[in-house]
């Protein structure tokens, strides 16, 4: 046992400091390409490629030479398979790497944009609220780190200051652009009508309908924050990262909202983790259950 342990000793000691560090640099790489295919629709095509890859594995212990051969052959052609396959995926992840905010080093722009955010949450929350008492639907796409323009071209360029009567104007019913998504940026709203990418997650409780699925749809394939009224219930939801909060009240989707968006929030009691799509079949823990209560 002492043999083994200094043998282990003298191997820690050949490895560099730049050995470390690889070891380090690969092991995030791989938490975040695991992270990225785990939370999205390309999950299951990560599992077929794992299986590929173990099926040829076995082929070259149990010298399967024919089927070895044909299985080196795909991967030579498959890895431009995969960049064409996981393109959304990768587009994404380099987009959040890409992705700065300069004014995080400026502490008055700090300062400037937190006003600005703090008046545009306290118009969301006035007009959600109103909305949700008249069963007016709306969903609203706050944009952070990773930039929508693509998505803002669907829609028509409003470029105006964030505030409750236009939102609630946006959202009438009868209004032009009432059945799209509006995309605020900054704490100014940039554009309405927009058409969101829906969610391909098969677990959606069925009472969700397409206002909601866009919604999810746009919190998968970004960071942003989105809101939705529900035009049947009147009931306000948050998506974030794939995951569904419902039925907030209006001091919870303040505190939601300013957590989210704002450069000082530091409360990390209403984080995302804490946010959860809870499908039909599970049950609430105890705390949820009275969560729910005093909503």
């Amino acid at each position: 046992m002492e043999a083994i342990f200094e043998g282990m000793v003298r191997f820690i000691g050949t490895i560099k400091l730049s050995d470390w560090l690889d070891m380090a640099l690969m092991a995030y790489l791989l938490y975040r390409a695991l992270k990225l295919v785990g939370r999205s629709r390309a999950a299951n095509l990560g599992k077929g490629v794992l299986v590929f890859l173990l099926a040829l594995a076995i082929s070259d212990v149990l010298h399967l030479n024919s089927i070895n051969s044909i299985l080196r052959n795909i991967v030579t052609t498959g890895v431009i398979a995969l960049i064409v396959l996981f393109q959304p995926e990768l587009r994404r992840l380099l987009e959040q790497v890409g992705s700065s905010r300069l004014s995080s080093f400026n502490p008055f722009a700090r300062v400037q944009q937190a006003s600005v955010l703090e008046a545009t949450i306290e118009q969301t929350v006035v007009a959600c609220t109103e909305m949700s008492a008249s069963r007016t639907g709306a969903l609203m796409v706050f944009e952070r780190n990773i930039k929508l323009d693509d998505i803002a071209r669907t829609g028509t360029v409003v470029d105006a200051r964030v505030s409750s009567q236009l939102i609630k104007n946006i959202f009438f019913v009868k209004a032009a652009l009432h059945d799209g998504a509006v995309i605020v940026r900054d704490g100014r709203m940039l554009s309405a009508g927009c058409i969101l990418p829906l969610s391909h997650n098969t677990n959606i409780s069925s009472d969700l309908g397409t206002r909601h699925r866009a919604g999810l749809g746009m919190s998968e394939n970004s960071d942003a924050v989105v809101v939705i009224v529900s035009e049947e219930t009147g009931a306000i939801s948050v998506a974030i990262r794939g995951m569904l909060k419902r039925h907030l009240t209006a001091q919870t989707l303040e505190k939601l909202l300013k957590n989210e968006l704002l450069p000082s929030a530091s409360d990390e009691g209403d984080s995302a983790d804490k946010f959860r799509l809870r499908l039909p079949w599970q049950k609430k823990t105890g705390k949820e259950a009275d969560d729910d209560a005093n909503e």
